[in-house]
């Protein structure tokens, strides 16, 4: 068990039956007969639905335990992505619906983590950072060039704004969270697909 005062980002817990995953927690100490309370924000693991709520700082939950394996991603098959362990070579599908909002980065090749609950999968872990290869871009204008942005289409089809620098065939690092150009990358001389910066 698991108080509320406790609760940290990627934690899991049971509460009312429903299985949810911590994003965010933030404890707030009470003040004279005021108990403290703890605000967070949730993803139920079934739906992938987001809930915040402030919970008493006593208040007790089960913890579950959130496993991560490092899986390389093979293809997408009708609704689900297929998963393969490098070393056992088992395959896991996971439902397109767990895999959240930036699960269509997910490129042939990719290793990424995926997490399971009593060996089921609940979710799909990209890095922070990947190194992308540009598909399609237009030629680089030669004017304003550090200061305006052109659409890119990454090799997964994938749209992303670029500075007009960046050509076809560039790989580029881009921050998962806000889809945006981070930089170019330092080795340009990667095999094709993207790789975990």
């Amino acid at each position: 068990m698991v108080i509320a005062s406790q609760l940290r980002p990627g934690m899991a817990i049971c509460h009312q039956g429903q299985n949810y995953k911590i994003l965010a927690a933030e404890y707030h100490p009470g003040q004279g007969q005021m108990g403290g309370v703890t605000h967070v924000r949730l993803q139920n693991l079934e739906t992938r639905t987001l809930w915040e709520h402030s919970f008493r700082a006593d208040l007790k939950f089960e913890e579950i335990r959130l496993d991560k394996q490092s899986l390389e991603y093979l293809y997408n098959n009708r609704g689900y992505y297929c998963f393969m362990d490098p070393q056992t070579f088992d395959q896991t599908e996971v439902p397109e619906a767990l895999g959240g909002p930036h699960a269509n980065l997910l490129e042939p090749g990719m290793t990424v983590a995926v997490e399971f609950v009593n060996d089921r999968a609940v979710g799909i872990l990209l890095p922070s950072v990947l190194e992308v290869r540009v598909a399609e871009t237009a030629p680089a204008a030669h004017q304003q060039q550090t200061t305006t942005f052109k659409p890119a289409k990454l090799a997964n089809g994938v749209e992303v704004m670029v500075p007009q620098f960046i050509k076809t065939g560039d790989t580029i690092r881009i921050d998962v969270e806000s889809m945006k150009y981070l930089d170019r990358s330092k080795a340009e001389a990667k095999p094709k697909g993207a790789r975990v910066a």
